[in-house]
């Protein structure tokens, strides 16, 4: 499907969203999947290990998420960089080819899926009748700070000598690279301060990006983003960009959601995008997630439509618990005009 959009980037999403019934839902926590399945991800590269390490694990997760209803793919990119792959003594040509990789994994996983869905009649309509359930593959790009690994993803303070420059040079050629992989969209994940928010919006503009994108921040307090900049600002970058196509919040506690949904409606009218965590705090110094608490999926509804919180780190048993509601509710959803990603 890559880089097949249809007039605009805002239509080809609310065409995508259309055809699922008004929401997608995403996939689940990868580097915890991972993890389950045995990876070792101690290393600076976090999931991306495993596209050098072991590649049909990554496969694996993707498999299992689209098994579990899941219209929305992210790619095993988020801590993927060509600095860090340099790092490990890779060359710049080698460090490219990982992040086309991570592309061309997900990309076989939902050729596999599909073809299974054909032979098999896997997903099947209210009716009965085998379906092709819709499958976009987001490539994911996260912060500056996840690539320094020092937890500074997590504050947003990236010290004074960071500048807008600085940023922009440092996510340049990656941007290019997975927008030309075949993906369908580029995900900016946790997205921790207005600074690189704006670095990301000029790259789009500044490189033609012809892939639509969303921009997904956290907060740590349900009011701004971890460095204390106002979510209503950051979420004003992404509004006036064109080829940001939904704007949300990831990697934050389930009980700031709703509040975030509201703060970021009232400066957009794109679609919501929402991926929490599942309540813990992350320990950038032990990179360990503490005080862990019962996982959880809530429905909450408002006058503007379906406000939906799952948690990022849930299983494929869970993505799947999920769409069956999701589907039972898609009548009300039916009656309301906002479209959204959960």
């Amino acid at each position: 499907m890559g880089k097949q959009m249809p007039e605009t980037a805002t239509t080809y999403l609310t065409h995508f969203l259309q055809k699922c019934g008004g929401y997608g839902v995403l996939d689940g926590g990868f580097a915890t999947e991972l993890e389950r399945l045995g990876a070792d991800l101690n290393d600076p590269l976090w999931s991306a290990k495993c596209l050098l390490t072991s590649p049909h694990l990554v496969r694996r997760v993707h498999l299992d998420y689209l098994d579990a209803g899941a219209n929305i793919i992210s790619t095993a990119s988020y801590q993927a960089t060509l600095q860090g792959f340099e790092a490990k003594g890779f060359s710049r040509d080698e460090s490219e080819d990982l992040l086309t990789k991570s592309v061309q994994i997900a990309i076989e996983a939902r050729d596999i899926y599909l073809e299974r869905c054909t032979k098999d009649s896997w997903d099947f309509t209210e009716t009965g009748a085998g379906s092709r359930r819709p499958v976009l593959i987001a490539a994911s790009i996260g912060s500056y700070g996840a690539y320094l690994a020092d937890g500074s993803e997590y504050s947003g303070e990236y010290g004074e000598s960071v500048t807008l420059e600085t940023l922009k040079n440092f996510h340049r050629r990656r941007v290019q690279i997975l927008a030309n992989a075949g993906a369908d969209l580029i995900a900016f994940e946790t997205i921790p301060n207005k600074l690189e928010a704006q670095a990301y919006a000029e790259l789009l503009d500044e490189e033609g990006i012809e892939i639509p994108a969303w921009f997904s921040f956290n907060s740590k307090d349900g009011i701004n983003v971890v460095s204390g900049d106002s979510i209503s600002d950051c979420a004003s970058i992404a509004d006036a960009s064109k080829q940001v196509v939904a704007v949300g919040i990831n990697c934050t506690p389930p009980r700031y959601i709703h509040g975030l949904i509201l703060s970021i409606q009232e400066v957009t009218d794109k679609p919501i995008v929402v991926y929490p965590n599942s309540g813990e705090t992350y320990d950038g110094v032990t990179k360990q997630w503490l005080s862990v608490v019962l996982m959880f999926a809530e429905i909450r509804w408002n006058d503007r439509g379906r406000l939906c919180i799952i948690c990022e780190k849930v299983e494929g048993s869970w993505s799947l618990s999920v769409w069956r509601v999701l589907q039972n509710h898609s009548k009300h959803n039916q009656r309301h005009s906002k479209s959204a990603f959960f």
